[in-house]
């Protein structure tokens, strides 16, 4: 994956109108809370193989293996097959945050780091602000 120079606002214009609203109310919300932190709309192959346009919110270094470093986003909006899936890289209590809060995130699939969601009325918008609070303080591996 790497970042873009895309324009961020004219790339949500072009998604399907069925989903378009529904990105366009959850970067407003991101963004307000991730406001002074970078907002970039990233291209390429994700793990798995897949090519994914992921508006990513944040910057921060994750450490690979051999001494390796690779630039990444602390929180990551897309659009996948079949739902919308928000990436955040951030723990709590070494816990990954996304986890942690899985119970209070409504009708959602939950992954480490990851939450996805067919329709904004499936998720909880309270718990999601904090997930997204969370990660703009701290964005790292737990130990």
């Amino acid at each position: 994956m790497n970042k873009t120079k895309k324009d961020i606002s004219a790339h949500i214009d072009s998604l399907p109108e069925e989903l378009h609203q529904d990105i366009k109310h959850l970067d407003k919300i991101i963004s307000e809370i991730m406001v002074g932190h970078s907002r970039v709309l990233w291209e390429g192959t994700l793990w798995g193989g897949t090519q994914q346009e992921i508006i990513g919110y944040g910057d921060y270094t994750i450490n690979l293996s051999r001494g390796k470093k690779s630039e990444w986003f602390m929180i990551g909006l897309a659009i996948q097959k079949n739902y919308i899936s928000i990436y955040v890289n951030a723990v709590e209590d070494k816990q990954y945050v996304a986890e942690k809060y899985r119970s209070k995130l409504g009708k959602v699939k939950v992954g480490k780091s990851s939450i996805s969601f067919k329709c904004l009325d499936d998720l909880d918008m309270d718990t999601l602000k904090k997930v997204v609070s969370i990660a703009r303080g701290q964005s790292v591996s737990p130990s």
